[in-house]
């Protein structure tokens, strides 16, 4: 495994994390099973949300934390972990977003689902219109300097969003996000447009996840032939499965396929490969849900693309834009 500062912070986390959404996982006890693995093999950056839960079922909203806490029993200071406050977590009108109300209860509800006293990165799972900017910066602020969390850091934001609240935080001497985690693959290069060159400017670490584009770059998916039976793509979200695998998608997916076979690679390898071949990049984030995936996609860290090949990639992907989250 290799380790990289987590952008201009001293912490040093894998360039592989792990998430903890478990799309596809419904056992929790195979899911500790998954993080316990993942750790033994050098991940140690354990990427988490409190309304995250087996199957991604918001009726199993907490779970995922519940499951981690109980992985880290032991190993709490071998493993950097984050977890999220935005997401809706009940029918109440304060059940959601970043006002100060709502981060400092949920922060309190993370850190009893984890046993934890402390979060490593506390991320803001969204942008909140509702909410002053301020308010949201300084909540975080206060958190950690009461220790609560280590960092604060920002996901699915826009590069504008994030420059103001950078702007907001330094106006009031506050802790800023130190990082952004945002979707980034060869499906979607959005990040590329505007956010790689504020991380650049402002030392940011870059947190990627899907980066297998929702499993469309994992290898189990072919141009011209149906979905998996049982995937994600053959189930949830059969009704597009065929609408996202335009051309334009096929194009990339069947480039992927010829050069993992050239290269002696998995096509999921070569992604991972080519989504940590940029320096803006600290960590790309697996959506495995089981050890066998995460044995794949570990196998994309520790080399690097040849330059032909990177160069062929790009130029399959140049155009894409979409959203696969």
């Amino acid at each position: 495994m290799e380790y990289v500062n987590f952008g201009a912070a001293g912490v040093k986390v894998s360039r592989l994390a792990l998430g903890l959404g478990l799309r596809g996982q419904a056992d929790e006890a195979a899911a500790q099973r998954l993080i316990e693995h993942a750790i033994d093999q050098g991940v140690n950056l354990i990427d988490c949300a409190n309304v995250y839960g087996p199957m991604d079922d918001r009726a199993n909203i907490g779970r995922s934390e519940v499951v981690l806490g109980r992985a880290i029993k032991g190993r709490r200071d071998d493993v950097v972990i984050t977890s999220k406050v935005h997401g809706r977590i009940g029918r109440g009108p304060n059940d959601a977003g970043l006002s100060r109300y709502h981060i400092l209860r949920e922060v309190e509800r993370t850190l009893k689902r984890l046993d934890t006293d402390h979060i490593d990165v506390y991320l803001v799972h969204g942008f909140d219109e509702s909410a002053p900017l301020d308010e949201t910066v300084r909540a975080l602020d206060d958190l950690v300097r009461a220790g609560k969390t280590r960092y604060a850091g920002c996901c699915n934001y826009a590069a504008w969003q994030v420059c103001r609240a950078l702007w907001v935080a330094d106006s009031y001497k506050a802790h800023a996000y130190m990082c952004v985690q945002n979707p980034y693959s060869l499906l979607n290069r959005r990040l590329e447009q505007e956010m790689f060159g504020l991380v650049r400017d402002r030392g940011l670490g870059v947190m990627a996840y899907s980066p297998l584009g929702v499993g469309l770059l994992s290898g189990a998916y072919k141009p011209g032939q149906p979905a998996p039976a049982d995937s994600l793509w053959a189930t949830r979200r059969k009704e597009i499965y065929g609408k996202t695998l335009d051309s334009a998608v096929a194009d990339v997916i069947q480039t992927l396929h010829e050069l993992a076979a050239e290269l002696g690679k998995t096509p999921a390898q070569v992604a991972i490969a080519w989504v940590l071949d940029h320096p803006e990049v600290t960590c790309a984030i697996s959506g495995a849900d089981n050890e066998a995936q995460l044995a794949d996609v570990l196998g994309g860290v520790g080399w690097t693309l040849p330059q032909e090949a990177r160069q062929r990639l790009d130029e399959a992907s140049a155009a894409m834009n979409m959203i696969l989250d």
